[in-house]
């Protein structure tokens, strides 16, 4: 089953390069953990809901993260749907005793870098990722893989579908001068090449990344789109979101709900991601 899985990935390669490669990873592993729980013979078509059900108990008995489970659920509706199979795991999870995720945590997880941080930066190709990463917000591979000959449009940015978690094109304005001031830079830097040496893979650069942020103690740099997901949030309404030390959405009047509502679903977009939900780990509830 487990070379039969590799050929399913090979042949359907959706989404990102760290989308497939982390469906790759998971289905691996849901392979050889159906294979020692005693289920042999079984094919890429053999999926059954009784695979389904023994998986989520073992991955809720491991004390695994709700978010952890649904991503692995994720990879095996993929799987079932490329074999012809999906209505053997129930559309809502919440039928297969998967909670609904807690999006909002009281933590502000929101980061800027200083300026003394990225002079120790010695990559300068990391440097200008951060930079970029910091001034829209983007992913970590959105920032590495960056092409600014392809992606400026004058107003706004278009994010390769290549770059993107999910495989899908994304659009985000260019709204102030200091936004234009730094693409400028990153024109200048990268020409018509991206922010990923001639040199090197992605994967080699995303390393140089890690290790040159480790290594000057800027760790977690998502935090750098929740601060970018915040001041959107205050120029788009006019006031602070709840991370920030605004009030939360029930405290808002019914016209500011509306507004709020309306920023978030902007912002949604912005930040690449489906559910309006989500927002509120940047923003707060």
């Amino acid at each position: 089953m487990t070379y039969d899985l590799r050929c399913l990935c090979q042949r359907n390669k959706d989404g990102s390069h760290a989308t497939q490669a982390e469906r790759l990873t998971n289905l691996t592993m849901i392979s050889k953990q159906l294979k020692s729980a005693g289920f042999k013979r079984m094919n890429a078509s053999s999926l059954k809901p009784k695979h389904v059900i023994y998986l989520v108990e073992q991955w809720q008995a491991q004390n695994l993260s709700i978010g952890t489970i649904k991503n692995r659920m994720t990879h095996l509706r993929w799987w079932a749907e490329k074999v012809g199979k999906s209505s053997v795991i129930p559309k809502d999870n919440i039928q297969l005793g998967i909670e609904h995720r807690q999006y909002v945590t009281p933590e502000n997880k929101a980061k800027h870098i200083a300026d003394d941080a990225l002079t120790q930066i010695t990559d300068s190709y990391v440097r200008m990722s951060l930079i970029l990463q910091q001034t829209f917000g983007l992913r970590r591979e959105e920032c590495i893989k960056f092409q600014p000959a392809y992606a400026d449009k004058g107003d706004h940015l278009l994010l390769k579908g290549s770059w993107t978690k999910g495989g899908r094109q994304r659009i985000v304005p260019i709204l102030t001068q200091h936004q234009r001031d730094i693409l400028n830079q990153i024109h200048h830097f990268a020409g018509k090449g991206s922010l990923i040496p001639a040199n090197k893979s992605y994967i080699q650069q995303r390393n140089t990344y890690d290790g040159q942020c480790q290594k000057v103690g800027l760790n977690k740099m998502h935090g750098l789109r929740h601060a970018y997901a915040q001041t959107r949030y205050e120029t788009l309404t006019g006031w602070k979101s709840p991370k920030a030390g605004g009030l939360t959405s029930k405290e808002l009047t019914p016209e500011q709900q509306i507004k709020d509502q309306w920023a978030r679903q902007v912002i949604s977009r912005e930040l690449g991601h489906e559910r309006i939900e989500v927002v509120a780990v940047y923003l707060g509830g």
